[in-house]
Formats: C-alpha cells, sequence, structure tokens
C-alpha cells in the first residue's frame, strides 16, 4: 500500500503535479444524458442564497488545507461540474485563496471554469475574471432549441447568445464552446448549422463531443444507443467527419479526438491528462492522481463530507494501491492515442522497453495497413513501413485523422487484449 506524507514532507522520486481540478457538483436541473456526480439546486439557487452550496465550499476548502504538499505551484486548475458559474464570486475567491495559500498559485496559471448559459451576470464575469480565471469553458450543446429542450438543457439559444456577449463585454483572452453530436432527432444539418454558428462566434476552442449513452441517466431509460430516434452510427460517424473537416477549414488545430483549438489556444490542464501526468483532484467524486496512485472521492455530499472528516483525522494520510505497471502502460496508450501527435517512442522505450515496444505494434499492425494508424519521423515525416517492420525507436505513433480517431475503441481494444 502507498501512504501519501503529511505536508511537511517532500517527494523526490515521482513527478510532481502542478494542475488541480476542483469540482463544483451544483446544477439547476439535471441533463437527460447527464453521470455526473451532481446535486440539482433548482432554477433560484446561487451561491450567494444556497446554503448547501456555502456549506459545500468550506468542506472544499478544508480539503484543499489538508492534502499533501509536493513542491510546486499549480501551473492549472480547472473548475468543472456540475455548474462553477452558480458559485458567488466570494466563494470563487475564498477557493482559489485557499489554493493559493496552500500550493502557490504561478503567476502565468491557465485558470479554466465551466459555465452555463444563463447563470452568471456581467458582474459575476468581472469578478472572476478580477480573482484569476482567464480561461471559460461554455456549455452550449446545439444551436437549436428543440434540440436543447430533448437534452434537458435550463438555457435556450438566445441565453446563448447572451452569454457570448458577455464575454466578449468582459474581454476574456480565451473561451470555449461545447458541443455534442449524436442527440436525439439530430440530423446532419442541424449538426453542420450549429458547427458554423460556432465558428461565427469565433471562441478560441472548441471541444465536440459524441453523445454517449449510460444506463443511469435518463436518456439511458428511454433510448437505445444506434435505434432511433438517436441517430444511427453511420450518421454519426459522419457527423465526426463533418466536424473535422468545417472545423479544420475554418483554421481550428484537431489537437485532441474531441478538441479543437486556435494556435496557441490548447487546454493546459486537460493536456495534463492525455499525457498521463499527476495532478490534484477535489470535490465530491473528484480523482487524482499522485504518487503513482490513482483514487476516487465518494460521489454524495453526505459521503464526501464523512471522506474529509477522515482525511482532517489522518492528517492528509491516506493509503490507496499504487497502479501496477501494466496498468501505467494501458493507460498511456489509451491517453496518448487520443492527441493529435500521439506516443512518443522514445519515451515509450525507455518507460516500458523494445520487447513492450514489439507487443504494441504486433497489436497495431493490421490497423497500420487500414490507415487508422500512422508511424511518424523523428522529422515529422510519415513513414512507411513493411511488412516484418519494427517500430522505430524514435519518433511517434499516432491515430489517423479523422478515420483513426473514428475507430479508436477498436484499436485500443486490440492493444489491451494484446
Amino acid at each position: 500500500m502507498l501512504s501519501l506524507l503529511k505536508n511537511s514532507e517532500k517527494v523526490t522520486n515521482f513527478i510532481t503535479p502542478s494542475s488541480a481540478y476542483v469540482h463544483i457538483p451544483f446544477c439547476r436541473r439535471r441533463c437527460y444524458y447527464c453521470d455526473f456526480p451532481v446535486s440539482v439546486v433548482g432554477d433560484q439557487a446561487t451561491g450567494s442564497n444556497s446554503g448547501m452550496i456555502k456549506q459545500y465550499v468550506e468542506v472544499l476548502c478544508q480539503e484543499i488545507e489538508t492534502t499533501p504538499l509536493f513542491g510546486r505551484s499549480l501551473e492549472t486548475i480547472f473548475f468543472g461540474g456540475g455548474t462553477p458559474s452558480l458559485l458567488a464570486v466570494k466563494q470563487l475567491e475564498h477557493i482559489l485563496e485557499q489554493l493559493d495559500q496552500h500550493f502557490g498559485i504561478a503567476a502565468d496559471a491557465e485558470i479554466s471554469m465551466e459555465m452555463d448559459p444563463g447563470t452568471f451576470s456581467q458582474e459575476q464575469l468581472k469578478g472572476y475574471r478580477d480573482a484569476g480565471v482567464n480561461r471559460v469553458s461554455l456549455g452550449v450543446q446545439a444551436f437549436q432549441d428543440e434540440l436543447l429542450r430533448v437534452c434537458g438543457r435550463s438555457h435556450n439559444l438566445n441565453d446563448i447568445f447572451a452569454a457570448v456577449d458577455l464575454l466578449r463585454q468582459v474581454e476574456f483572452p480565451d473561451f470555449s464552446l461545447d458541443l455534442i453530436s449524436g442527440l436525439p432527432h439530430q440530423t446532419l444539418e442541424q449538426w453542420q448549422a450549429s458547427l458554423e454558428a460556432a465558428i461565427k462566434i469565433a471562441p478560441t476552442h472548441i471541444s465536440s463531443y459524441d453523445l454517449i449513452i449510460e444506463s443511469v441517466t435518463a436518456f439511458g431509460r428511454q433510448y437505445n444507443p444506434g435505434v432511433k430516434p438517436l441517430p444511427t452510427d453511420e450518421t454519426t460517424a459522419q457527423m465526426y467527419r463533418i466536424a473535422q473537416q468545417v472545423l479544420n477549414s475554418a483554421g481550428y488545430e484537431h489537437y485532441e479526438i474531441s478538441n479543437y483549438a486556435l494556435p496557441g489556444h490548447q487546454c493546459r490542464h486537460n493536456r495534463v491528462y492525455w499525457e498521463n501526468r499527476p495532478f490534484y483532484g477535489f470535490g465530491m467524486g473528484a480523482a487524482s492522481y499522485l504518487q503513482g496512485c490513482r483514487f476516487t472521492r465518494p460521489r454524495t455530499r453526505k459521503e464526501y463530507y464523512i471522506w474529509v472528516k477522515n482525511l482532517i483525522e489522518a492528517n492528509g494520510v491516506l493509503n490507496c494501491p499504487q497502479t501496477p505497471t501494466e496498468d501505467i502502460l494501458l493507460e498511456t496508450l489509451m491517453l496518448g492515442l487520443r492527441l493529435a501527435e500521439g506516443l512518443n517512442l522514445s519515451t515509450l522505450t525507455q518507460q516500458f522497453g523494445e520487447a513492450t515496444l514489439e507487443k504494441i505494434w504486433s497489436s497495431l499492425q493490421p490497423h497500420y495497413r487500414n490507415g487508422w494508424v500512422e508511424v511518424v519521423g523523428k522529422d515529422g515525416e510519415v513513414l512507411e513501413l513493411q511488412e516484418a517492420s519494427r517500430l522505430p525507436v524514435t519518433g511517434k505513433v499516432r491515430l489517423s485523422d479523422p478515420e483513426g480517431f473514428l475507430f479508436s475503441n477498436t484499436v485500443l481494444a486490440d492493444l489491451f487484449a494484446g
């Protein structure tokens, strides 16, 4: 068992984390596709008038204060949810002050905050910006009122444009729009229109997610994947191809399987996950990856509060099993292949050895022949490998765009089986 160190101790044999995810679990209502750990507070509740939110912020800050230190300032912070824009400005300031006092926040840190249209004012935005937030992720999902209603979203089309206007007035340096494809009743024409509407707004970043039907959600109880009114698998694949074509043509780099950015505007925080680097997690249901150990907090407020109480009583010491080397390899492959640049072959060789590289190539070869996998030389050229060739120990291996990304689950299944 691995024991995380107390606050007064230092770690030298692990990469020190410099990123923190902070979960704010409150929503006005639960969207029909959502299986995240959230608490529904209704349309009128905010951090200013909700005792539930106030109590949560205090417990959250207690957890931050009790968490072990690893000797490095935070370079990225991501407030996710839920709907973090339900927080009062003073509550956000309190959380950031606690993070800064305990860990330190780098002067050029990326501080991102998820927001939903219709949940914030110009005054709030100014307060968030002045507190240090410099990147907003706006949960748009669709540009059709009928699809927003189908999803159970609390906003409408007018709310989207009003929210964008506020972001422009406050002059946020970076903001991203989130879109979802594969929604019930969604057509190719609607998807194309949503992409074009997003481009017209001109955010610095766009996330394009394919709907996943989870059994515990309202959608999971209503629909079966691929069965009407959900689009067919062929239609959702075409939606993915359309997004790649439309967004690339508009100057957005397809840098990750579901994410596009203008040059210089990739999400630094999310790259921490995809590069399998360590990070802190705080709040209900949040995950951490520290000292080679992954652990997740309870998904209900009551159980989370008990967990924090136990953490305080243990002086910040937790026990959890260190991730086995085999699992680290699979995580590295699964996460790294989400990135457009793929996996660095020299790093893989150093971490896991040439024998492991040969096994990886054995699993990838059929997909290489299909054109779903590409091997790139050290100078960025796409290599033409023969049947009996081995992977080079320098350069990169990546999925092709868009077809390799489309069939990534098939590729990964074979890697895991190998």
